[in-house]
């Protein structure tokens, strides 16, 4: 987002620009923020050197209501051709600032990267910077930093003009993992695939607490659970209080047909076992409790 922010200011020429981050919510609903008072200037009087102002304003979701509509009264009325303006928000942005927005400027949407993408991304730039890599080589580098773009093109920075680079090289190379959904482990567990589903645990581990990745599959066991019993995925949906775009409510019930009660009931009791020992043993263990945990979930949810 950050360069698609850059680049926009960069094509308007502009011969200064100033950042703003904005803070997590507080202040009064009038928007006095310190951290915000730099941009009343730049929109009502432009660059104090001449040329075009540019006006970078980072986390814009951020903004409190107030706040919001002082920045959409100055909008409204700045004059673009001194003044352009970059807002870079994650989320909604404020209704008042989204309308002027709307009306004077244009929007520009940046997808999440996830693997997939990554590894469309990291194979382009592969062949764009004549790195000599075995396709193998490709996987291992997203094994080891994820969806992490920044981090990847780096990667290949050092590898430029260092010869064939194979998986080995990489996996032995880079020891760092990625700080990854936790969808990729409940997913691989749910297709019994023991290879991936630890693999993948162990990159969860490195930057979550065991606890937090049973949380995550007591949710999982409590969704299959209430697939056995709905009547369809509209029936799973209004049970589970899922919303409309909650994607996973159509996986669980495609997979349904391969899990039986006996083995829910195995795998909940072994989450409970898990949860006893996590809490009562010394850290040490909770690695090998959590594999163990993990390559019988593969089983009893596949109907194996």
């Amino acid at each position: 987002m950050l360069d698609q922010a850059r680049s926009f200011l960069g094509a308007e020429a502009a011969s200064e620009v100033i950042r703003i981050d904005v803070p997590d919510q507080g202040g009064d609903s009038q928007g006095s923020r310190q951290e915000l008072e730099p941009a009343v200037p730049a929109l009502q009087s432009g660059s104090l050197f001449g040329g075009v102002q540019g006006l970078l304003i980072v986390d814009a979701h951020r903004l409190t209501a107030g706040e919001a509509e002082l920045l959409a009264s100055l909008l409204a009325d700045a004059d673009l051709d001194s003044v352009s303006v970059a807002l870079v928000a994650e989320g909604r942005l404020p209704k008042a600032l989204a309308a002027v927005v709307e009306g004077r400027g244009r929007t520009v949407r940046v997808a999440k990267a996830w693997e997939s993408t990554a590894t469309a991304w990291l194979e382009t730039e592969v062949r764009r910077r004549g790195i000599d890599m075995e396709p193998e080589a490709v996987g291992a580098l997203i094994q080891r930093f994820g969806a992490d773009t920044a981090a990847l093109a780096g990667v290949l920075e050092q590898l430029e003009g260092q010869g064939r680079v194979t998986a080995r090289m990489i996996l032995e190379r880079f020891k760092n993992r990625p700080n990854q959904p936790v969808f990729h482990y409940t997913e691989a567990v749910a297709r019994g695939d023991v290879a991936e589903a630890l693999r993948r645990l162990g990159d969860l581990l490195v930057h979550h607490h065991p606890l937090v990745v049973l949380a995550t599959l007591e949710t999982e066991l409590r969704r299959r659970a209430l697939a056995l019993v709905a009547s369809d995925p509209a029936d799973l949906r209004r049970l589970a209080g899922a919303g409309p775009k909650d994607r996973w409510v159509d996986r669980v019930w495609r997979q349904r047909g391969r899990l039986r009660d006996s083995g829910l009931r195995r795998a909940l009791d072994a989450l409970v076992r898990a949860d006893r020992v996590l809490k009562s043993m010394p850290e040490e263990t909770h690695r090998v409790v959590m594999e163990r945990l993990t390559v019988a979930l593969c089983r009893w949810l596949t109907g194996r």
